[in-house]
C-alpha cells in the first residue's frame, strides 16, 4: 500500500483496528477486511479538441463482495490518488453493510479536472474509461454510480458504452442514470435526505427540538444543497450559514436558500449572495449552531479546528470529513458525530433501489422511494445507536462494529475463512 495516506484514510484504518481488537478477529480475517479484492489502474488516451492526445490515469478498486455485488461511485478530480480511491472503496463496503444492503464496496476515479474539459472531451474520456474497465464490472459483479465531479449524463454515457462494447443493453450496469434510461426517482436528493433523517433520529434521542434549530452546512454542492433544503422543509430548522470551495455566507436570522441557490447558479459560488455576510469556507464550521452538516471533501475537521466547533450534532454527509484526532476531541466534548458510513448512506441505498427496479422492470413513484429510504435509514440508525449505548462507544465505532460483524458473518458463511 502507498506510504502516504490522507488523514481520513488513517482515521478509517484506526477505527477498523480498534473494532478488530474488540471483536477478537484473527489475522487472516483482518487482512481480508483491510485489503481490496482487486485493483485496476488504467491509462486512457483522449483526443482533445485541439487535436492533441492526452493520457489520463483512472482507477477502479473493488474492496469486498462477501455480501453481494460491489457498489461505488466514480470520481473525476484533479487530486485523485489510488490511496483515496482505495479508502473510499472500503468505505462503501462498510456503508452498504451498516445499511444491511446485499452489496459490497468499490470505488473508481480519474485524475482530471472536469471543469476544464469540454463536453466532447468529457464524453470521450468517460467512454475511454469504460473501455478499460467494462470486463470487470456488471450487474452481478460491480455497479458504478456518480460521485464527485460526475453526474447523471456521465452515467448515461458509461451505460451506453458498456452496451456498445458488450452487445447487451443492461441498465443495471450503472446507477444514478437519467430517469428516461432507467434511473430512479428520488436519487438526486437521496444522500441529503438520508442525512437529514439521521439528524432527526439523533435529535429525538437527545431531546433536541428541531423546530427553529440552527443549521450550518459546509459544502453547498448537490448533497449540501438538498440537506439544507430538507432540514428547513422537513425538520423546520433555520439554516444560518452555507459554504462552498470559494467562500461562505451567513445570516443569523436564516438564509433565503432559494436566493442563495439562484446566486450560485449565476456566479458559481454562494459568496456574495443577497442579504448575507461573507465568511470563509473553513470558518463556517466554527459558527455556533445546533446542527453542523459537513458535506465538503475529506479532512475538513482536524485537531486544529475541532476545539472551536460549537454544535450538538455533527452530521458527516461527506466521506471522511473528520480526522481521528478531531474525532477524539469532539467525543471528549460531548458532540454527537453521525458518522459518514451511516449519515451519507442515503445515496447508495437509493442506488440499490435503482438496481432492484432495473432488474424487475417495475419502477416506483418518488413517494415509494422516499418511504423505503426512510425505513432503511431509521432501522440502520437505531441499530447503530443501540450498539453505541450497549457497548458505551461512539456512534462511529458502533457503526463500524455493526458493519464489520455483518461482513465477517458473510465471509464465514461463504467459507472464505475455512480454506
Amino acid at each position: 500500500m502507498d506510504t502516504e495516506k490522507n488523514h481520513s484514510t488513517e482515521s478509517q484504518y484506526t477505527i477498523i483496528e480498534e473494532c478488530v481488537r474488540d471483536l477478537d478477529l484473527d489475522k487472516s480475517t483482518t487482512e481480508l477486511l483491510q485489503n481490496p479484492k482487486r485493483e485496476l489502474k488504467v491509462s486512457i488516451p483522449v483526443r482533445m479538441d485541439d487535436g492533441s492526445v492526452k493520457v489520463f490515469t483512472g482507477y477502479r478498486i473493488q474492496h469486498n463482495n462477501a455480501m453481494g455485488p460491489m457498489k461505488g461511485g466514480i470520481r473525476y478530480h484533479p487530486e485523485e490518488t489510488v490511496e483515496i480511491v482505495r479508502s473510499l472503496a472500503a468505505w462503501m463496503t462498510w456503508k452498504c453493510a451498516v445499511l444491511n444492503l446485499p452489496l459490497g464496496g468499490a470505488k473508481g476515479g480519474i485524475i482530471c479536472d472536469p471543469k476544464k474539459l469540454s463536453r466532447g472531451e468529457l464524453e470521450r474520456l468517460t467512454r475511454g474509461y469504460m473501455g478499460r474497465i467494462w470486463k470487470f464490472i456488471g450487474p452481478e459483479t460491480d455497479v458504478p454510480a456518480p460521485d464527485v465531479g460526475t453526474d447523471a449524463s456521465i452515467m448515461g454515457w458509461l451505460m451506453d458504452e458498456y452496451a456498445r462494447l458488450s452487445g447487451e443493453y443492461k441498465p443495471g450496469i450503472i446507477t444514478g442514470k437519467p430517469i428516461r434510461i432507467g434511473g430512479s426517482l428520488g436519487r438526486t436528493e437521496a444522500t441529503g435526505r438520508g442525512g437529514v433523517l439521521t439528524i432527526r433520529e439523533a435529535a429525538r434521542e437527545i431531546e433536541l427540538e428541531l423546530k427553529g434549530a440552527t443549521v450550518v452546512v459546509q459544502g453547498f454542492g448537490n448533497v449540501g444543497m438538498y440537506s439544507a433544503l430538507l432540514a428547513r422543509n422537513m425538520l423546520n430548522c433555520r439554516v444560518i450559514a452555507v459554504s462552498d470551495s470559494r467562500g461562505g455566507v451567513y445570516n443569523p436570522d436564516g438564509l433565503n436558500l432559494e436566493e442563495v441557490i439562484e446566486h450560485k447558479a449565476k456566479t458559481g459560488s454562494v459568496k456574495g449572495a443577497p442579504n448575507t455576510q461573507d465568511v470563509g469556507s473553513a470558518e463556517v464550521l466554527e459558527i455556533e449552531a445546533d446542527v453542523i452538516i459537513a458535506a465538503a471533501l475529506e479532512d475538513a475537521i482536524t485537531a486544529e479546528n475541532a476545539g472551536r466547533i460549537k454544535t450538538k450534532i455533527l452530521a458527516e454527509l461527506a466521506n471522511g470529513p473528520t480526522t481521528a484526532e478531531a474525532d477524539r476531541i469532539l467525543e471528549d466534548r460531548g458532540i454527537i458525530v453521525l458518522p459518514d458510513i451511516l449519515a451519507n448512506a442515503g445515496g447508495v441505498t437509493v442506488s440499490y433501489f435503482e438496481m432492484v427496479q432495473n432488474r424487475t422492470l417495475d419502477y416506483w413513484t418518488e413517494q415509494q422511494v422516499n418511504q423505503k429510504l426512510e425505513q432503511k435509514m431509521v432501522e440502520a440508525h437505531h441499530e447503530v445507536f443501540k450498539t453505541s449505548r450497549a457497548r458505551g462507544i461512539s456512534m462511529r465505532k458502533a457503526a463500524y462494529i455493526v458493519a464489520i460483524t455483518r461482513v465477517v458473518e458473510a465471509m464465514r458463511l461463504r467459507g472464505w475463512l475455512d480454506l
